[in-house]
């Protein structure tokens, strides 16, 4: 068995230990309804199993992190499968550093599952061991790429903070037009997050059934010699095609619902490599995280957020604004050294400029501006409680749309991150 497999075997250990642990933290929460022991006692029992189990999950994870490392013969954060698979590892780390601070069971039920299903969409990217370009042959990819993920697994945790203090503080019982707008906006941010998990499953369910679209396109350009040519290019899709890239042909289209042929092209002002591809991908997202919300929302029969909130009911509301609060203020100075300060000098070394506005580039800066203002608001002007936890959750879907929106949909230097 060589290097490689065995790395994939313990990040695939690792995964479902990690969703065992999850359950046990569930179970350290719901399960002292029916103990004949006493609730705190069953909770810190079945907390430091589950927490335990986590320790195990993040050694396996460890241990795939180094194994892909030899066999690589340079630090596995190079593509988006391995920068996605490291920063579900330091989203572990991190909450592993907060539990322990605040020994409190139910952080896990929350920060957990943002962490394997970051794993989860790493999954959905070639994960074959390919050589460094030339961009990235530098010891700097080990300095900057580390910090910046592990700043940005403590916004991960401090994130699920927030969350939890908004389950914990909005009311769905109220009906004032402030009290429905915070629900609408809880119910929002899970929607976003059940569009997450329909993109992964959409991606692994079609792929898993070998469902391919292919369209063609000639291009004409122009040689050294200045003589035009016509090349013959193709775009592949693993989704059914609702949008047909501008100006190409259907090659080969697998039915699916009766659907034989895309419903619409991408319109002509689309432009940039895989454009309608990408345009396809957000809307089965889209569309499969409405199915998801309204599956959910039939099973439950009201908000999710009046659902899921009862889990939180018995937490202080203090315990989790401070969670959340300290989280970020441990991620931040982090993030700060490796998205600008070590970007920027390699920045220098690599392209001769410390900073050219690239896409990648300015939405480190604003996620850093936006989490800048947000201690700023916290520490002068007393920003705390819902204010600060909506903070949290609107900080971490900006970081989101910066490691996947920007790596995938929007063309740049950074691009390579996305094959």
């Amino acid at each position: 068995m060589n290097v490689n497999s065995v790395s994939s075997t313990f990040l695939l250990i690792a995964f479902f230990v990690y969703l065992l642990a999850f359950f046990l933290f569930v179970l350290s929460i719901t399960g002292k309804r029916w103990s004949n022991r006493k609730p705190e006692e069953h909770t810190r029992q079945w907390g430091f199993v589950a927490f335990i189990t986590s320790v195990v999950g993040f050694a396996c994870h460890v241990t795939f992190f180094f194994t892909r490392w030899a066999e690589g013969d340079h630090i596995p954060t190079s593509n988006m499968y391995e920068f996605m698979t490291f920063l579900g590892m330091m989203i572990m780390c991190a909450f592993l550093i907060v539990y322990l601070i605040y020994r409190t069971p139910v952080l896990g039920v929350f920060a957990l599952p943002i962490g394997f299903i970051i794993i989860a969409y790493a999954s959905v990217f070639p994960s074959e061991v390919q050589p460094l370009i030339p961009a990235l042959q530098s010891y700097w990819l080990k300095i900057h790429v580390t910090t910046a993920a592990t700043g940005e697994a403590f916004f991960a945790v401090g994130f699920a903070g927030g969350l939890m203090y908004l389950l914990r503080s909005v009311d769905y019982t109220e009906t004032t037009k402030n009290d429905k707008k915070e629900q609408r906006g809880v119910e929002l941010t899970l929607f976003f997050i059940l569009m997450l998990v329909a993109f992964i499953a959409s991606i692994f369910t079609f792929n898993g059934s070998g469902y391919k679209a292919v369209f063609s396109k000639d291009v004409i350009v122009t040689n050294a010699q200045g003589v035009q040519e016509t090349n013959h290019t193709t775009e592949t899709y693993v989704l059914p095609p609702i949008v047909q890239p501008y100006d190409t042909k259907v090659v080969e289209m697998k039915s699916f619902l009766g659907m034989s042929e895309p419903l619409f092209t991408a319109p002509s002002w689309m432009e940039g490599a895989s454009a309608g591809r990408k345009l396809n991908t957000v809307i089965w997202s889209i569309l499969g995280g409405l199915i998801l919300y309204a599956l959910a929302r039939l099973v439950a029969r009201k908000p999710l957020g009046a659902a899921i909130g009862p889990i939180v009911k018995g937490m202080d509301a203090e315990d989790l604004d401070e969670i959340s609060y300290r989280a970020i203020a441990i991620g931040y100075p982090i993030f700060t050294l490796g998205a600008l300060i070590f970007a920027m000098i390699w920045a220098q070394e690599a392209w001769g400029r410390f900073w050219g506005w690239d896409p990648k580039e300015v939405w480190a800066l604003i996620t850093w501006l936006f989490y800048a203002v947000f201690l700023h608001l916290r520490l002068s002007k007393g920003w705390q409680g819902k204010k600060s936890a909506w903070l949290t959750v609107i900080g971490f879907i900006v970081v989101m749309f910066t490691l996947v929106g920007v790596n995938l949909v929007i063309a740049g230097l950074h691009s390579y991150a996305g094959v």
